[in-house]
């Protein structure tokens, strides 16, 4: 069993992290489920945000019994200092915890520093004393913001989306963490659900290079939490035929596109970017009887009203131009009608 220890926070956490984001889909009693076979099975790291709906409290359900052997990360996307407080009390009480490993600011903006005017830095100072949280850590999707974040020495984690779609550019975060000492978390390590193989995601991510690096698994079915159970004792390496499945993916997926991770919406036209901007790349990789049901033929038909607002694209971290994405995925979705 694969183990990464989380930079100098000392945590060391087995290398097959639950991301907790998917169960906020499923029932409580599903959820709960999968949480607990996933610890039964060795998992000890679990990660939520308080934006995941009711994520916090289904992981409060089934792991309080257990909280001394798990190592929980939980985020607030909190701009000020009230709401900052607000979002720790109520994870707190969803957690079914005194205290949160690492507590997270979920992808800012900006860099919270001391001083900075908001009062968000220090808050997560003040929460650290009086010991409501134990390591402080910020989350992002910008490489700019990732970048100052590791320069600033004032975080113990970062986590950042990255897999074997990764730029050279976010390859440069991951060993800047590994310099500065801060624990890599690894968020979208299947690319959003684009990336179908997760022998080959586990693999690229057990290299050598990345053995600082804690991925975190999205987990919304039992059959996806098999899978990632299974490496644990027959982990996969790189080989002949892995490598060849990488590069037919990087080739196919290359340039711009969507990542699904949803920081475009909500759509004042009621249009589900993050799955309609991905259309063409989803459909090819999945099921296509999915994609092509009257529902989805009526979500993908809501593109036709766009209001070319500009705030989906404004709100991109990732700088796609999202009006045009869409256009382009709708003309090919007609295509297979």
């Amino acid at each position: 069993m694969d183990k990464v220890v989380l930079g100098k926070t000392g945590i060391e956490v087995n290398k097959n992290g639950f991301g907790a984001l998917p169960i906020q889909r499923i029932s409580k009693k599903d959820a709960v489920y999968l949480l607990q076979k996933a610890f039964y099975h060795g998992v000890d790291y679990f990660d939520t945000a308080r934006a995941y709906s009711d994520s916090e409290e289904k992981m409060g359900a089934a792991l309080s019994w257990v909280r001394d052997r798990v190592v929980i990360s939980t985020k607030t996307a909190a701009t000020d200092v009230e709401t900052f407080w607000k979002d720790l009390e109520t994870s707190l009480g969803n957690l079914q915890t005194d205290y949160i490993d690492i507590y997270q600011f979920h992808n800012p903006a900006f860099c919270p520093k001391p001083g900075d005017g908001t009062g968000l830095y220090e808050a997560m100072e003040e929460a650290k004393a009086k010991g409501k949280i134990r390591h402080i850590g910020i989350t992002n999707h910008r490489l700019a913001v990732a970048r100052e974040a590791i320069e600033s020495g004032l975080y113990e984690t970062l986590q950042f989306p990255f897999s074997y779609l990764a730029s050279e550019k976010d390859k440069e975060i991951v060993g800047a963490c590994r310099e500065a000492g801060m624990g890599f978390i690894a968020m979208k390590g299947l690319a959003g659900g684009l990336i179908r193989n997760s022998a080959c995601a586990y693999a690229y991510l057990a290299q050598p290079e990345f053995s600082h690096v804690a991925p975190i698994w999205g987990v919304q079915r039992e059959s996806e939490l098999d899978e990632f159970l299974s490496y644990q004792e027959n982990p996969p390496r790189l080989s002949g035929d892995l490598e060849e499945v990488i590069q037919a993916d990087r080739g196919q997926l290359s340039g711009d596109f969507c990542r699904g991770c949803g920081y475009c919406m909500p759509c004042p036209a009621g249009i589900k970017i993050n799955d309609c901007a991905r259309m063409s790349l989803m459909i090819r990789r999945a099921p296509q009887a999915v994609w092509v049901s009257q529902e989805w033929q009526e979500e993908m038909k809501k593109i036709e009203n766009c209001l070319h607002c500009g705030q989906c694209k404004s709100k991109c971290p990732y700088g796609l131009d999202t009006p045009e994405l869409l256009a382009k995925n709708y003309e090919d979705y007609k295509t297979f009608l």
